[in-house]
């Protein structure tokens, strides 16, 4: 084995090393932080105000109107 080929591992591992250093160093940081509670919705709940969202509802409400008060089931297919 030559010189240069183990130099150019060893230099590769501890590059290596000093990166998963910082990443572990900058987990343990991030996880002692204390959580701030949230005051707005998670998950769909959060898109329930959003105006995209409130046009879809009143369309499907106005095709429930049109269509004499039949419930669709399926949104994915607005027949």
């Amino acid at each position: 084995m030559d010189g240069a080929g183990r130099g150019s591992k060893i230099r590769s591992f501890a590059i290596g090393g000093v990166v998963g250093a910082a990443g572990a160093i900058a987990t343990v940081r991030r996880a002692s932080r204390p959580r701030r509670s949230r005051n707005t919705p998670g998950g769909l709940g959060a898109f329930e105000d959003a105006p995209c969202f409130l046009e879809i509802v009143e369309a499907e409400a106005q095709r429930q109107r049109d269509a004499g008060g039949e419930t669709v089931t399926d949104l994915s297919n607005p027949t």
